[in-house]
């Protein structure tokens, strides 16, 4: 068969600093199938971080993920419950499970009894792939669609050096219903978690290794000129294609656009210092082996690093996945209790003996970080009240439940929220989680009333 002068050659590749693209398959080719933070006088930046757990909590009270209310209207609660101890409304005390976040009282809220209704059919395990997205990949959108913290940077990105930081245990984005990642920039794109501290800091504090700024300069301004003739030449041929490759070319250009967004964000702030840190009890090379405490609180100083020096406003991190056997986290419990077990199995056989305290090794290291936001003075306030933190899980007691989540949100204050609130939304008060996320893109100053299947707002989480 002849070839016409516009067919393409497969094999084409883009390649150039931090630029590796190939064309996708059309059936045209070749005939087959700056720190604001400390800074007087300026407004501290609102920042937002999410924190996925996985395998679920422990609710000996209620394993629908609702405690039960007796008779007299006050509700059952057990001393290991992953819930503090409230009514409707308050959190009265915190118990030996939530008890690391007692310090903490004033700039947490739980939420009760909100989840995903696209999560349901996937199951407690699969509906992590949805946490942060809200999609319904049982039925419409099986390639999941764009992530809350990737609408925020989509808005807010330009305004960093990083438009986010996505973080995992596992690293990559895994696979369909198993998911190792919170973070999509849209359908069929999910963003690869960093797992090793030190490439992060690197990319972080030491984007250029050993290359002279110039040199740097030189090489964004290469792959610019490359991506300009892509964009020029996909034009001759366009309008030759039919309307299924012509669908496929759109979705490759619109690819080729965000790399070129980057490269221009790049190159701009080459002529930005890069910000000095203090490594000094920093462990950059600590992994999971042995040691998971360590290596989940650097993960968390690498996002607190970040914010601080706000090199972006945004993270994700995923402190473990679904599906974790083929890595370090089937044996996290084993490490931290001496669970003789998967971590996997606490969520089905629920021991008694373990099952609480999971969730507290789990909560002390999140407080951890809070604590940290917390202590850190910003403004008239802390770095924790223009910070909003979602944490969770997209199951609870029951391993393959997906309704119910555990979660709770903090900071924020002066973002508009308050806490030491326990708010349910149970029978007839029952929204989807979708509406907190509209709350909080809201307080994000992203212009919106609508994300995924929400149908309105939780403003009874701001003050009044």
């Amino acid at each position: 068969m002849a070839q016409k002068s516009w067919h393409l050659n497969r094999r084409g590749l883009l390649k150039g600093a931090g630029v590796a693209l190939a064309l996708p398959y059309l059936s045209a080719m070749e005939g087959v199938a700056k720190v604001a933070t400390s800074v007087t006088g300026k407004q501290a930046p609102k920042r937002f971080l999410a924190t996925y757990i996985s395998y679920g909590v422990y609710m000996p009270d209620g394993q629908s993920g609702v405690s039960r209310k007796k008779p007299d209207g006050t509700y059952d609660h057990h001393e290991w419950s992953w819930w503090p101890q409230g009514s409707p409304g308050k959190i009265e005390s915190f118990n030996k499970s939530s008890e690391p976040f007692e310090p903490l009282k004033d700039h947490v809220t739980y939420l009760r009894g909100l989840d995903h209704k696209g999560g349901y059919k996937l199951g407690g395990h699969s509906s992590g792939d949805v946490f942060l997205t809200g999609a319904d990949m049982a039925e419409v959108e099986t390639t999941n669609n764009i992530s809350i913290d990737q609408l925020m940077a989509k808005h807010l990105g330009h305004l960093t050096r990083h438009d986010s930081l996505v973080m995992g245990t596992e690293g990559g984005t895994g696979s369909y219903q198993r998911s190792k990642t919170l973070s999509h920039r849209g359908p069929g794109k999910a963003i690869p978690s960093l797992h090793k501290p030190q490439e992060i800091f690197n990319r972080l504090f030491n984007p250029y290794g050993d290359k002279g700024i110039e040199q740097v300069r030189a090489g964004l301004k290469r792959d610019a000129s490359i991506l300009d003739l892509l964009t020029e030449d996909s034009k001759s041929f366009h309008g030759q294609l039919g309307v299924e490759d012509k669908r496929k070319m759109d979705e490759y250009l619109e690819s080729v656009r965000e790399i070129e967004q980057r490269v221009e964000r790049n190159s701009q702030w080459t002529h930005t210092p890069l910000p000095g840190v203090d490594t000094k009890g920093l462990n950059l090379e600590v992994n999971h082996g042995g040691r998971p405490a360590d290596y989940i609180r650097v993960m968390y100083d690498l996002a607190y690093l970040a914010f601080v020096t706000d090199q972006t406003r945004l993270a994700t991190f995923m402190t473990e996945s679904e599906y974790s056997q083929d890595s370090e986290l089937w044996n996290y419990a084993n490490y931290a209790l001496g669970y003789k077990g998967a971590t996997h199995d606490i969520s089905h056989k629920r021991p008694a003996d373990f099952s609480g305290q999971w969730d507290r090794w789990r909560n002390d290291n999140h407080a951890y970080f809070l604590k940290r936001l917390a202590n850190t003075k910003e403004g008239d306030g802390t770095m924790l009240d223009n910070t909003l933190v979602l944490y969770g899980s997209a199951h609870p007691h029951d391993a393959h439940s997906g309704h119910n989540y555990p979660l709770q949100l903090a900071g924020g204050k002066n973002m508009g929220f308050q806490h030491g609130h326990l708010h349910e939304f149970v029978d007839n008060k029952k929204v989807p989680l979708t509406n907190l996320f509209v709350t909080l893109l809201q307080a994000m100053n992203i212009p919106t009333d609508k994300f995924a299947d929400s149908t309105g707002t939780l403003n009874q989480l701001l003050r009044s």
